[in-house]
Protein backbone atom coordinates (compact mmCIF):
# COMPACT_ATOMS: atom_id res chain seq x y z
CA UNK A 1 0.00 0.00 0.00
CA UNK A 2 1.31 3.26 -0.82
CA UNK A 3 0.46 6.65 0.08
CA UNK A 4 0.65 9.37 -1.37
CA UNK A 5 1.98 13.01 0.11
CA UNK A 6 0.24 16.09 -0.92
CA UNK A 7 2.52 19.50 -0.86
CA UNK A 8 1.49 21.93 1.27
CA UNK A 9 -0.94 24.74 0.00
CA UNK A 10 1.35 27.72 -1.24
CA UNK A 11 0.94 31.15 1.05
CA UNK A 12 -1.38 34.04 -0.38
CA UNK A 13 1.03 36.22 1.82
CA UNK A 14 4.00 34.29 -0.56
CA UNK A 15 2.49 35.71 -3.80
CA UNK A 16 1.52 38.81 -2.17
CA UNK A 17 5.37 39.38 -1.18
CA UNK A 18 6.68 38.33 -4.51
CA UNK A 19 4.49 40.36 -6.24
CA UNK A 20 5.78 43.29 -3.82
CA UNK A 21 9.27 42.49 -5.11
CA UNK A 22 8.68 42.02 -8.57
CA UNK A 23 7.31 45.59 -8.67
CA UNK A 24 10.39 46.72 -6.85
CA UNK A 25 12.24 45.11 -9.65
CA UNK A 26 10.23 46.70 -11.73
CA UNK A 27 11.36 50.53 -10.30
CA UNK A 28 15.65 49.65 -10.32
CA UNK A 29 15.14 48.68 -13.83
CA UNK A 30 13.64 52.55 -14.30
CA UNK A 31 16.27 53.90 -12.13
CA UNK A 32 18.78 51.96 -14.54
CA UNK A 33 17.28 53.61 -17.30
CA UNK A 34 16.85 56.70 -16.25
CA UNK A 35 20.22 56.93 -14.88
CA UNK A 36 21.32 56.12 -18.79
CA UNK A 37 19.06 58.99 -19.65
CA UNK A 38 20.38 61.52 -16.87
CA UNK A 39 23.90 60.81 -17.69
CA UNK A 40 24.58 60.13 -21.74
CA UNK A 41 25.98 62.72 -23.76
CA UNK A 42 23.81 62.01 -27.15
CA UNK A 43 20.43 63.48 -27.76
CA UNK A 44 19.30 59.89 -28.96
CA UNK A 45 19.42 58.59 -25.11
CA UNK A 46 19.26 62.08 -23.59
CA UNK A 47 16.45 63.78 -25.53
CA UNK A 48 14.72 60.70 -27.51
CA UNK A 49 15.08 58.27 -25.05
CA UNK A 50 16.21 55.96 -27.70
CA UNK A 51 17.64 53.41 -25.01
CA UNK A 52 16.52 50.47 -23.06
CA UNK A 53 17.48 48.73 -19.94
CA UNK A 54 16.86 44.93 -18.01
CA UNK A 55 17.59 42.71 -15.59
CA UNK A 56 18.47 39.26 -16.32
CA UNK A 57 18.80 36.18 -14.10
CA UNK A 58 22.27 33.58 -14.45
CA UNK A 59 20.64 31.92 -17.87
CA UNK A 60 20.09 35.07 -19.99
CA UNK A 61 16.04 35.34 -19.00
CA UNK A 62 14.87 38.78 -18.84
CA UNK A 63 13.25 39.62 -15.54
CA UNK A 64 12.30 42.74 -16.32
CA UNK A 65 12.64 45.72 -18.68
CA UNK A 66 12.75 49.42 -18.16
CA UNK A 67 9.11 51.60 -19.17
CA UNK A 68 11.93 54.05 -20.67
CA UNK A 69 12.81 52.68 -23.90
CA UNK A 70 12.18 51.24 -26.98
CA UNK A 71 10.23 47.85 -28.11
CA UNK A 72 12.93 47.53 -30.69
CA UNK A 73 16.00 47.73 -28.48
CA UNK A 74 14.03 46.12 -25.33
CA UNK A 75 13.26 43.23 -27.01
CA UNK A 76 16.11 42.33 -29.42
CA UNK A 77 18.43 43.22 -26.36
CA UNK A 78 16.38 40.61 -24.34
CA UNK A 79 17.94 38.01 -26.26
CA UNK A 80 21.43 39.27 -27.20
CA UNK A 81 22.32 38.62 -23.15
CA UNK A 82 22.59 34.54 -24.22
CA UNK A 83 25.08 35.81 -26.70
CA UNK A 84 26.83 37.59 -24.26
CA UNK A 85 26.57 34.23 -21.60
CA UNK A 86 27.49 31.98 -24.46
CA UNK A 87 31.00 34.05 -25.05
CA UNK A 88 31.96 34.86 -21.35
CA UNK A 89 30.37 32.23 -19.14
CA UNK A 90 28.69 33.40 -15.62
CA UNK A 91 31.41 31.35 -13.85
CA UNK A 92 33.82 33.77 -15.00
CA UNK A 93 32.68 37.20 -14.04
CA UNK A 94 33.70 39.30 -11.77
CA UNK A 95 32.80 42.44 -9.91
CA UNK A 96 33.47 45.12 -12.01
CA UNK A 97 33.19 43.45 -14.64
CA UNK A 98 31.27 44.66 -18.21
CA UNK A 99 31.10 43.53 -21.72
CA UNK A 100 30.44 45.02 -24.84
CA UNK A 101 28.70 45.34 -28.47
CA UNK A 102 27.52 46.55 -31.70
CA UNK A 103 26.72 43.61 -34.32
CA UNK A 104 23.96 43.63 -35.58
CA UNK A 105 22.80 39.94 -35.41
CA UNK A 106 23.53 39.58 -31.47
CA UNK A 107 22.72 43.00 -30.48
CA UNK A 108 19.82 45.29 -31.11
CA UNK A 109 20.35 44.96 -35.45
CA UNK A 110 22.34 47.97 -36.63
CA UNK A 111 25.71 48.99 -35.67
CA UNK A 112 24.57 52.29 -34.05
CA UNK A 113 23.26 50.59 -31.34
CA UNK A 114 25.77 49.80 -28.46
CA UNK A 115 24.74 46.97 -25.66
CA UNK A 116 26.86 46.84 -22.24
CA UNK A 117 26.21 43.52 -20.56
CA UNK A 118 27.01 43.35 -16.75
CA UNK A 119 27.07 41.05 -14.54
CA UNK A 120 25.56 41.88 -10.97
CA UNK A 121 26.62 40.90 -7.41
CA UNK A 122 25.08 40.69 -3.42
CA UNK A 123 27.46 40.02 -0.61
CA UNK A 124 30.19 38.73 -3.51
CA UNK A 125 27.71 36.33 -5.22
CA UNK A 126 26.50 36.87 -8.54
CA UNK A 127 22.98 37.09 -8.83
CA UNK A 128 21.67 39.03 -12.08
CA UNK A 129 22.76 40.32 -15.43
CA UNK A 130 22.16 43.83 -16.21
CA UNK A 131 22.20 44.87 -19.61
CA UNK A 132 21.17 48.40 -21.72
CA UNK A 133 21.36 50.19 -25.12
CA UNK A 134 22.05 53.64 -26.59
CA UNK A 135 21.69 54.59 -30.26
CA UNK A 136 24.92 56.39 -30.83
CA UNK A 137 25.44 59.67 -32.62
CA UNK A 138 28.15 58.27 -34.92
CA UNK A 139 29.78 54.90 -35.33
CA UNK A 140 31.80 55.93 -38.55
CA UNK A 141 31.27 54.29 -42.40
CA UNK A 142 29.17 55.75 -43.99
CA UNK A 143 27.15 57.98 -41.54
CA UNK A 144 23.79 57.32 -40.91
CA UNK A 145 22.78 56.30 -44.46
CA UNK A 146 21.22 53.05 -46.08
CA UNK A 147 23.83 53.83 -49.01
CA UNK A 148 25.82 51.19 -47.75
CA UNK A 149 25.77 47.45 -49.41
CA UNK A 150 27.61 45.51 -46.61
CA UNK A 151 27.67 45.79 -42.88
CA UNK A 152 31.74 46.41 -43.68
CA UNK A 153 30.83 50.02 -45.24
CA UNK A 154 28.45 51.02 -42.19
CA UNK A 155 31.51 51.44 -39.39
CA UNK A 156 33.42 50.42 -36.58
CA UNK A 157 31.91 47.00 -36.02
CA UNK A 158 32.44 46.14 -32.25
CA UNK A 159 32.24 42.13 -31.86
CA UNK A 160 31.54 40.37 -28.00
CA UNK A 161 34.09 41.77 -26.43
CA UNK A 162 34.98 42.69 -22.39
CA UNK A 163 35.16 46.35 -21.81
CA UNK A 164 35.60 46.91 -18.13
CA UNK A 165 37.90 43.81 -16.26
CA UNK A 166 37.23 44.58 -12.52
CA UNK A 167 36.28 48.08 -12.42
CA UNK A 168 39.53 48.72 -15.01
CA UNK A 169 38.04 49.83 -18.59
CA UNK A 170 39.99 48.28 -21.82
CA UNK A 171 41.72 51.60 -22.77
CA UNK A 172 42.40 49.96 -26.18
CA UNK A 173 38.74 49.33 -26.74
CA UNK A 174 38.14 52.84 -25.87
CA UNK A 175 41.05 54.20 -28.28
CA UNK A 176 39.24 52.07 -31.34
CA UNK A 177 36.08 54.02 -30.69
CA UNK A 178 37.63 57.53 -30.58
CA UNK A 179 39.79 56.59 -33.43
CA UNK A 180 36.85 55.86 -35.49
CA UNK A 181 33.91 57.81 -35.03
CA UNK A 182 33.37 61.59 -35.99
CA UNK A 183 31.90 62.69 -32.52
CA UNK A 184 34.70 60.72 -29.76
CA UNK A 185 33.18 63.46 -26.85
CA UNK A 186 29.70 62.21 -27.59
CA UNK A 187 30.47 57.67 -27.92
CA UNK A 188 32.40 57.41 -25.41
CA UNK A 189 30.35 59.77 -23.28
CA UNK A 190 27.85 57.45 -24.01
CA UNK A 191 29.73 54.31 -23.62
CA UNK A 192 30.29 55.67 -20.13
CA UNK A 193 26.71 55.76 -19.19
CA UNK A 194 25.91 52.84 -20.38
CA UNK A 195 28.41 50.81 -17.99
CA UNK A 196 27.48 53.60 -15.18
CA UNK A 197 23.70 53.19 -15.98
CA UNK A 198 24.35 48.75 -15.15
CA UNK A 199 25.91 49.94 -11.81
CA UNK A 200 23.37 51.56 -11.30
CA UNK A 201 20.97 48.85 -11.32
CA UNK A 202 23.37 46.40 -9.36
CA UNK A 203 23.24 48.85 -6.63
CA UNK A 204 19.51 49.00 -6.33
CA UNK A 205 19.42 45.46 -6.56
CA UNK A 206 21.05 44.41 -4.32
CA UNK A 207 19.57 46.97 -1.84
CA UNK A 208 16.56 45.39 -2.68
CA UNK A 209 17.54 41.89 -1.53
CA UNK A 210 18.89 42.77 1.66
CA UNK A 211 15.47 44.54 2.32
CA UNK A 212 13.51 41.11 1.63
CA UNK A 213 16.21 39.32 3.17
CA UNK A 214 16.34 37.30 -0.41
CA UNK A 215 20.48 36.26 -1.68
CA UNK A 216 19.60 34.94 -4.77
CA UNK A 217 16.58 35.66 -7.89
CA UNK A 218 15.42 32.15 -8.07
CA UNK A 219 12.17 31.58 -6.80
CA UNK A 220 11.61 35.47 -8.20
CA UNK A 221 12.59 34.62 -11.31
CA UNK A 222 10.39 31.58 -12.04
CA UNK A 223 7.40 33.30 -10.59
CA UNK A 224 7.84 36.35 -13.05
CA UNK A 225 7.97 34.17 -16.08
CA UNK A 226 5.47 31.38 -14.87
CA UNK A 227 2.75 34.16 -14.19
CA UNK A 228 3.77 35.94 -17.11
CA UNK A 229 3.45 33.35 -19.40
CA UNK A 230 0.08 31.79 -17.73
CA UNK A 231 -1.16 35.55 -18.54
CA UNK A 232 -0.22 35.54 -22.12
CA UNK A 233 -2.06 31.75 -22.47
CA UNK A 234 -4.55 33.11 -20.78
CA UNK A 235 -5.41 36.33 -23.60
CA UNK A 236 -4.38 33.95 -26.36
CA UNK A 237 -6.91 31.41 -24.97
CA UNK A 238 -9.96 33.97 -25.62
CA UNK A 239 -9.20 34.12 -29.44
CA UNK A 240 -10.06 31.93 -32.27
CA UNK A 241 -7.83 29.42 -33.13
CA UNK A 242 -6.55 29.66 -36.63
CA UNK A 243 -4.67 31.39 -39.36
CA UNK A 244 -4.75 34.91 -40.86
CA UNK A 245 -2.80 36.66 -43.33
CA UNK A 246 -1.68 40.26 -43.53
CA UNK A 247 0.27 42.53 -46.41
CA UNK A 248 1.50 45.58 -47.08
CA UNK A 249 3.93 47.28 -49.78
CA UNK A 250 5.99 50.10 -49.07
CA UNK A 251 8.59 52.56 -50.95
CA UNK A 252 11.68 50.51 -50.43
CA UNK A 253 15.10 52.00 -51.90
CA UNK A 254 14.71 51.41 -55.19
CA UNK A 255 11.48 48.96 -55.46
CA UNK A 256 8.66 48.64 -53.68
CA UNK A 257 8.69 45.88 -50.74
CA UNK A 258 5.99 43.47 -49.98
CA UNK A 259 5.88 42.66 -46.29
CA UNK A 260 3.77 39.01 -45.92
CA UNK A 261 2.91 37.72 -42.25
CA UNK A 262 0.57 34.55 -41.49
CA UNK A 263 -0.94 34.98 -37.94
CA UNK A 264 -1.18 31.66 -36.38
CA UNK A 265 -3.35 31.50 -33.43
CA UNK A 266 -2.51 28.20 -31.18
CA UNK A 267 -3.75 27.24 -28.21
CA UNK A 268 -0.59 28.26 -25.63
CA UNK A 269 1.42 30.83 -28.25
CA UNK A 270 0.98 32.51 -31.25
CA UNK A 271 3.40 32.08 -34.20
CA UNK A 272 4.00 34.68 -37.28
CA UNK A 273 5.63 33.56 -40.40
CA UNK A 274 7.11 36.13 -42.69
CA UNK A 275 7.48 33.51 -46.01
CA UNK A 276 6.15 35.02 -48.83
CA UNK A 277 8.44 38.74 -48.13
CA UNK A 278 10.35 40.16 -50.21
CA UNK A 279 13.84 39.30 -50.38
CA UNK A 280 17.19 41.35 -49.25
CA UNK A 281 17.91 44.30 -50.31
CA UNK A 282 21.48 45.66 -51.76
CA UNK A 283 21.00 48.74 -49.52
CA UNK A 284 20.89 49.09 -45.98
CA UNK A 285 17.46 48.23 -45.27
CA UNK A 286 17.57 44.80 -44.02
CA UNK A 287 16.74 43.96 -40.74
CA UNK A 288 18.18 41.07 -39.06
CA UNK A 289 15.99 38.56 -37.40
CA UNK A 290 16.46 39.65 -33.85
CA UNK A 291 14.59 43.37 -34.76
CA UNK A 292 12.36 41.29 -36.65
CA UNK A 293 11.23 39.57 -33.92
CA UNK A 294 11.12 42.50 -31.21
CA UNK A 295 8.70 44.57 -33.16
CA UNK A 296 6.63 41.84 -34.17
CA UNK A 297 6.33 40.20 -30.47
CA UNK A 298 5.58 44.19 -29.64
CA UNK A 299 2.89 44.36 -32.15
CA UNK A 300 1.27 41.39 -30.96
CA UNK A 301 1.26 41.69 -27.39
CA UNK A 302 0.04 45.51 -27.83
CA UNK A 303 -3.04 43.88 -29.37
CA UNK A 304 -3.43 40.40 -27.58
CA UNK A 305 -1.76 41.52 -23.63
CA UNK A 306 -1.19 45.36 -22.91
CA UNK A 307 -1.05 44.76 -19.73
CA UNK A 308 1.00 41.99 -18.66
CA UNK A 309 4.43 43.21 -18.23
CA UNK A 310 6.84 42.39 -21.04
CA UNK A 311 9.82 39.38 -19.67
CA UNK A 312 11.08 36.12 -21.10
CA UNK A 313 7.84 34.94 -19.47
CA UNK A 314 5.69 37.13 -22.70
CA UNK A 315 8.56 37.06 -25.08
CA UNK A 316 8.29 32.99 -25.66
CA UNK A 317 4.84 32.86 -26.11
CA UNK A 318 5.28 34.62 -29.51
CA UNK A 319 6.99 32.55 -32.29
CA UNK A 320 8.30 34.33 -35.43
CA UNK A 321 10.08 32.81 -38.08
CA UNK A 322 11.44 34.04 -41.76
CA UNK A 323 13.23 32.81 -44.67
CA UNK A 324 16.58 33.49 -44.94
CA UNK A 325 17.61 36.27 -46.89
CA UNK A 326 14.49 37.91 -46.80
CA UNK A 327 14.33 41.67 -45.66
CA UNK A 328 13.12 40.76 -42.32
CA UNK A 329 15.68 37.44 -42.29
CA UNK A 330 18.91 39.63 -43.88
CA UNK A 331 22.44 37.42 -42.86
CA UNK A 332 26.09 38.69 -42.44
CA UNK A 333 27.53 40.82 -44.16
CA UNK A 334 23.90 42.56 -45.72
CA UNK A 335 23.77 46.05 -44.69
CA UNK A 336 21.38 47.14 -41.87
CA UNK A 337 22.23 50.56 -41.00
CA UNK A 338 18.29 51.67 -41.75
CA UNK A 339 16.78 48.65 -40.52
CA UNK A 340 14.39 50.02 -38.72
CA UNK A 341 12.43 51.24 -41.83
CA UNK A 342 11.51 47.99 -42.16
CA UNK A 343 11.06 47.13 -38.78
CA UNK A 344 8.68 49.59 -37.79
CA UNK A 345 6.32 48.61 -40.29
CA UNK A 346 5.98 44.85 -38.80
CA UNK A 347 3.48 45.51 -36.39
CA UNK A 348 1.25 47.43 -39.18
CA UNK A 349 1.52 44.32 -41.10
CA UNK A 350 0.76 42.02 -37.90
CA UNK A 351 -2.59 44.38 -37.02
CA UNK A 352 -3.77 43.66 -40.83
CA UNK A 353 -3.62 40.13 -40.34
CA UNK A 354 -5.18 40.72 -36.59
CA UNK A 355 -8.30 43.10 -37.31
CA UNK A 356 -9.53 39.74 -38.85
CA UNK A 357 -9.48 38.32 -36.03
CA UNK A 358 -10.56 40.82 -33.47
CA UNK A 359 -12.23 43.73 -35.89
CA UNK A 360 -13.30 46.56 -34.28
CA UNK A 361 -10.08 46.62 -32.41
CA UNK A 362 -6.74 47.63 -33.86
CA UNK A 363 -5.56 51.16 -35.34
CA UNK A 364 -5.28 52.08 -38.97
CA UNK A 365 -2.00 51.91 -40.72
CA UNK A 366 0.28 54.81 -39.27
CA UNK A 367 3.49 56.60 -40.74
CA UNK A 368 5.38 54.17 -38.35
CA UNK A 369 8.51 54.51 -39.95
CA UNK A 370 10.46 57.28 -38.48
CA UNK A 371 11.39 60.50 -39.96
CA UNK A 372 14.08 61.92 -38.46
CA UNK A 373 16.48 64.54 -39.30
CA UNK A 374 19.98 62.79 -39.43
CA UNK A 375 21.95 65.65 -40.54
CA UNK A 376 25.73 66.45 -41.11
CA UNK A 377 28.56 68.23 -42.48
CA UNK A 378 32.41 67.88 -42.93
CA UNK A 379 35.18 67.39 -45.17
CA UNK A 380 34.76 64.92 -48.23
CA UNK A 381 31.06 64.75 -46.85
CA UNK A 382 29.54 68.17 -48.10
CA UNK A 383 32.60 69.33 -50.30
CA UNK A 384 35.28 71.34 -48.83
CA UNK A 385 34.22 72.78 -45.09
CA UNK A 386 35.99 76.27 -44.90
CA UNK A 387 34.79 78.27 -42.10
CA UNK A 388 32.30 75.89 -41.28
CA UNK A 389 32.62 73.08 -38.65
CA UNK A 390 32.23 69.65 -39.09
CA UNK A 391 29.12 67.97 -37.52
CA UNK A 392 27.18 65.12 -36.86
CA UNK A 393 23.71 64.99 -35.47
CA UNK A 394 20.60 63.05 -35.12
CA UNK A 395 16.96 64.94 -34.23
CA UNK A 396 14.02 62.91 -33.54
CA UNK A 397 10.77 63.41 -35.24
CA UNK A 398 7.38 61.36 -36.48
CA UNK A 399 4.28 61.66 -38.84
CA UNK A 400 1.41 60.64 -37.70
CA UNK A 401 -0.36 57.06 -36.07
CA UNK A 402 -3.61 55.63 -37.45
CA UNK A 403 -6.84 56.40 -36.35
CA UNK A 404 -8.06 53.97 -33.57
CA UNK A 405 -11.57 52.27 -33.35
CA UNK A 406 -12.99 55.10 -31.38
CA UNK A 407 -10.80 57.14 -31.47
CA UNK A 408 -8.55 59.89 -33.88
CA UNK A 409 -4.74 58.83 -34.67
CA UNK A 410 -1.98 60.64 -32.73
CA UNK A 411 -0.56 63.58 -34.47
CA UNK A 412 3.18 63.84 -34.79
CA UNK A 413 3.45 61.13 -32.21
CA UNK A 414 6.36 57.69 -32.95
CA UNK A 415 4.46 54.30 -33.07
CA UNK A 416 5.77 51.68 -32.65
CA UNK A 417 8.77 53.22 -31.75
CA UNK A 418 7.78 55.06 -28.65
CA UNK A 419 11.12 57.66 -29.00
CA UNK A 420 10.37 61.57 -27.85
CA UNK A 421 10.44 64.06 -30.59
CA UNK A 422 13.50 65.92 -29.71
CA UNK A 423 13.01 69.94 -29.46
CA UNK A 424 14.36 72.32 -31.62
CA UNK A 425 15.62 74.19 -29.41
CA UNK A 426 18.28 71.51 -28.36
CA UNK A 427 19.28 70.96 -32.45
CA UNK A 428 19.85 73.92 -32.78
CA UNK A 429 22.24 74.55 -29.57
CA UNK A 430 24.54 71.10 -30.29
CA UNK A 431 24.72 71.75 -34.39
CA UNK A 432 25.39 74.95 -36.87
CA UNK A 433 21.41 74.58 -38.25
CA UNK A 434 18.35 76.75 -37.07
CA UNK A 435 14.80 75.57 -38.04
CA UNK A 436 12.98 77.59 -39.20
CA UNK A 437 9.27 75.92 -39.32
CA UNK A 438 7.81 73.19 -37.34
CA UNK A 439 4.01 72.77 -37.44
CA UNK A 440 1.27 70.09 -38.24
CA UNK A 441 0.49 69.41 -41.82
CA UNK A 442 -2.86 70.37 -43.00
CA UNK A 443 -4.72 67.82 -43.92
CA UNK A 444 -1.93 65.09 -43.92
CA UNK A 445 -4.50 62.83 -41.62
CA UNK A 446 -6.32 60.19 -43.37
CA UNK A 447 -10.50 61.17 -43.22
CA UNK A 448 -12.96 58.72 -41.76
CA UNK A 449 -15.04 58.45 -38.94
CA UNK A 450 -12.04 58.63 -36.73
CA UNK A 451 -9.41 60.80 -38.44
CA UNK A 452 -5.73 59.43 -38.82
CA UNK A 453 -3.12 61.87 -37.03
CA UNK A 454 -1.55 64.69 -38.74
CA UNK A 455 1.95 64.77 -39.69
CA UNK A 456 4.39 67.78 -39.52
CA UNK A 457 6.40 69.79 -41.44
CA UNK A 458 9.76 71.28 -40.32
CA UNK A 459 11.78 73.43 -42.47
CA UNK A 460 16.07 73.64 -41.39
CA UNK A 461 18.58 75.54 -42.46
CA UNK A 462 22.39 75.63 -41.76
CA UNK A 463 22.82 78.43 -39.75
CA UNK A 464 26.32 79.44 -40.92
CA UNK A 465 24.82 79.39 -45.09
CA UNK A 466 27.18 76.25 -45.66
CA UNK A 467 25.80 73.30 -47.10
CA UNK A 468 24.85 70.28 -45.16
CA UNK A 469 23.79 66.80 -45.72
CA UNK A 470 20.62 64.50 -44.94
CA UNK A 471 20.61 60.79 -44.11
CA UNK A 472 17.77 60.16 -45.42
CA UNK A 473 15.43 56.99 -44.51
CA UNK A 474 11.91 58.09 -45.13
CA UNK A 475 9.10 55.87 -46.06
CA UNK A 476 5.51 56.57 -46.74
CA UNK A 477 6.05 58.68 -49.60
CA UNK A 478 4.76 56.72 -52.33
CA UNK A 479 2.23 54.32 -50.47
CA UNK A 480 0.72 55.54 -47.85
CA UNK A 481 -0.67 54.54 -44.83
CA UNK A 482 -3.70 52.83 -45.49
CA UNK A 483 -7.27 53.58 -44.04
CA UNK A 484 -9.15 50.82 -42.14
CA UNK A 485 -12.81 49.92 -42.56
CA UNK A 486 -13.86 52.02 -45.04
CA UNK A 487 -11.32 54.97 -43.91
CA UNK A 488 -9.18 56.78 -45.96
CA UNK A 489 -5.29 57.07 -46.38
CA UNK A 490 -3.51 59.36 -45.07
CA UNK A 491 -1.11 61.63 -46.80
CA UNK A 492 2.34 60.84 -48.49
CA UNK A 493 5.12 62.04 -47.12
CA UNK A 494 7.57 64.46 -49.44
CA UNK A 495 11.23 65.54 -48.96
CA UNK A 496 12.53 68.80 -50.92
CA UNK A 497 14.17 71.88 -50.95
CA UNK A 498 12.55 75.10 -50.33
CA UNK A 499 13.02 75.81 -54.02
CA UNK A 500 11.07 72.89 -54.85
CA UNK A 501 13.69 70.37 -55.57
CA UNK A 502 12.08 67.40 -54.71
CA UNK A 503 14.53 65.13 -53.03
CA UNK A 504 14.65 60.88 -52.79
CA UNK A 505 13.44 59.31 -49.85
CA UNK A 506 16.11 57.42 -48.67
CA UNK A 507 20.04 57.94 -48.77
CA UNK A 508 22.54 60.50 -48.12
CA UNK A 509 21.87 64.24 -50.16
CA UNK A 510 23.57 67.46 -50.26
CA UNK A 511 21.51 70.72 -49.19
CA UNK A 512 23.36 73.37 -51.44
CA UNK A 513 24.70 76.51 -49.31
CA UNK A 514 21.96 78.79 -49.10
CA UNK A 515 19.11 76.43 -49.12
CA UNK A 516 16.32 75.06 -47.15
CA UNK A 517 15.53 71.86 -46.10
CA UNK A 518 11.91 70.95 -46.44
CA UNK A 519 10.22 67.87 -44.71
CA UNK A 520 6.63 67.34 -44.86
CA UNK A 521 5.74 64.11 -43.21
CA UNK A 522 3.00 61.83 -43.92
CA UNK A 523 -0.19 61.33 -41.63
CA UNK A 524 -2.09 58.40 -40.22
CA UNK A 525 -5.22 56.27 -42.13
CA UNK A 526 -8.67 56.99 -40.96
CA UNK A 527 -10.56 54.81 -39.68
CA UNK A 528 -14.39 54.10 -40.51
CA UNK A 529 -16.45 55.54 -43.08
CA UNK A 530 -16.16 59.37 -43.27
CA UNK A 531 -19.38 59.69 -43.55
CA UNK A 532 -19.93 58.90 -40.15
CA UNK A 533 -17.53 61.34 -38.71
CA UNK A 534 -19.66 64.36 -36.24
CA UNK A 535 -19.90 67.18 -37.91
CA UNK A 536 -18.87 68.85 -34.86
CA UNK A 537 -15.32 67.39 -34.72
CA UNK A 538 -14.45 68.24 -38.37
CA UNK A 539 -15.52 71.65 -37.46
CA UNK A 540 -13.42 72.03 -34.73
CA UNK A 541 -10.42 70.39 -36.66
CA UNK A 542 -11.30 73.63 -39.61
CA UNK A 543 -11.17 75.76 -36.70
CA UNK A 544 -8.08 74.53 -35.33
CA UNK A 545 -6.17 74.80 -38.92
CA UNK A 546 -5.94 70.46 -39.17
CA UNK A 547 -8.06 70.14 -42.15
CA UNK A 548 -8.87 73.05 -44.65
CA UNK A 549 -12.50 74.02 -45.42
CA UNK A 550 -12.00 72.44 -48.79
CA UNK A 551 -10.61 68.89 -47.40
CA UNK A 552 -13.42 68.85 -44.97
CA UNK A 553 -15.96 69.58 -47.59
CA UNK A 554 -14.52 66.89 -49.98
CA UNK A 555 -14.49 64.14 -47.77
CA UNK A 556 -16.86 64.75 -44.95
CA UNK A 557 -19.54 67.15 -46.66
CA UNK A 558 -19.28 69.73 -44.02
CA UNK A 559 -18.56 73.09 -44.37
CA UNK A 560 -16.37 74.73 -41.42
CA UNK A 561 -16.54 77.48 -39.08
Amino acid sequence: MSTTTKSPPKSPLGDIRLQVMWNRLLSVVEEQARALVRTAFSTSAREAGDISAGVFDLEGRMLAQAVTGTPGHVNSMARSVIHFIREFPVETMKPGDAYVTNDPWKGTGHLYDIVVTSPAFHDGKLVALFSCTTHVVDIGGLGQSPDGRQVFHEGLFLPLLPLMREGVIDESVMRIVRANVREPVQVEGDIHALIGCNGIGEKRLSDMMAEHGIDNLDELGTHIIEKSRAGMIAAISKLPRGTWKGHMRIDGYDTPIDLHAAVTIHADHIAVDYAGTSGSSIYGINSPMCYTEAYTAFGIKCVVAPTIPNNAGTLDSILVTAPENTIVNALHPAAVNARSTIGHMLPDVCFDALHQVIPGQVPAEGTSNLWNLKLGAGHGMTGTIGNSRPFMVTTFHSGGTGARPTLDGLSATPFPSGVRNVPVEITETIAPVVVWKKEYRQDSGGPGAQRGGLGQVMEVEHREGAPFGIFATFERVKYPARGRDGGKSGGNGRLSLASGQELKAKGFQTIPAGERLVVEMPGGGGYGDPAKRDPEAVKRDVRLGLVSKEAANAAYGVEGD
